[in-house]
């Protein structure tokens, strides 16, 4: 038996680890789907929030130990493959409509960009200096952390910006998407399927918290909303770090250089 196949039957004779999983599972399930009113919207509080909030306390704890948290890195990409492999299922059927959404599905990556829009301003305002064009050039996934090191290094302030956000994101991005998708799903007149697609931005644990409370809030719709939304974060796998490379990360550099071209050493 080789060093991997050691490593894996550690992991699956970690009964610790399975028995905290197991023991969130039973208590969030138990806990069960919140809807807490906010005017005519709603937000949406799913036991998966609460899965990441009490696992994130846990591994501040004793409870979880070195061993554990190790361990429990490969067992989240087996996770996020059987999703994958549930949303590949559904997209088939659905593919008819995925197809009609062409130019808005397509071009969704796009939105993207309104990270460096809203939020490369008020980072500079806020008195951010080169930081501010590694976290505000994208959303901060895995693509755009390798494109910042490979053209800035792993140490540059741009270094540090985006891996601020990259675990800023891996923290509280699925609570963040999977409060606010529902909220503006129910608040708004725009269509579920558009926050389907907002909902694909190229991460799996993000993708399935946002699409987690649209379908809570809209269960006739929830082949067409697993369907969306796990065809944009394909697209946003695929393409996402090509917008960034030749769109995203070019114009953080003018809007940058604009802003603080008054300033004294820039």
């Amino acid at each position: 038996m080789d060093g991997n196949e050691n490593s894996l039957a550690g992991i699956w004779k970690d009964w610790r680890l399975h028995a905290i999983v197991l023991g969130i599972v039973i208590v969030t399930e138990l806990i069960g789907t919140f809807k807490i009113p906010v005017g005519p919207g709603v937000i949406l509080l799913l036991p998966m929030l609460y899965a990441l909030v009490i696992g994130l306390g846990l591994f501040f704890s004793p409870v979880v130990k070195e061993k554990q948290s190790k361990n429990a890195e490969p067992i989240i990409v087996l996770g996020v493959s059987l999703l994958l492999a549930k949303i590949g299922v559904i997209i088939g059927p659905s593919l008819p409509e995925v197809i009609a959404a062409g130019p808005a599905l397509l071009l969704q990556e796009l939105g993207n960009l309104g990270t460096i829009l809203i939020a490369l301003p008020v980072a500079i305002w806020l008195g951010m200096k080169r930081e501010a064009v590694g976290m505000t050039h994208s959303i901060g996934r895995e693509p755009n952390v390798g494109l910042i090191m490979d053209k800035f290094g792993i140490n540059s302030p741009e270094g540090r910006g985006v891996m601020a956000m990259y675990i800023f994101g891996t923290v509280f991005g699925a609570v963040f998407l999977g409060l606010i998708s529902g909220l503006l799903a129910t608040l708004t007149p725009l269509s579920p399927l558009s926050f389907a697609m907002a909902s694909g931005v190229g991460s799996g644990s993000m993708m399935a918290a946002a699409s987690g409370s649209l379908i809570a809030a809209f269960p006739e719709l929830e082949s067409q909303i697993v369907a969306f939304s796990g065809a944009s974060n394909l697209l946003s796998l695929s393409t996402g770090l090509w917008v960034s490379i030749f769109i995203g990360l070019p114009l953080t550099e003018k809007i940058y250089a604009r802003m603080t071209r008054n300033r004294e050493g820039y």
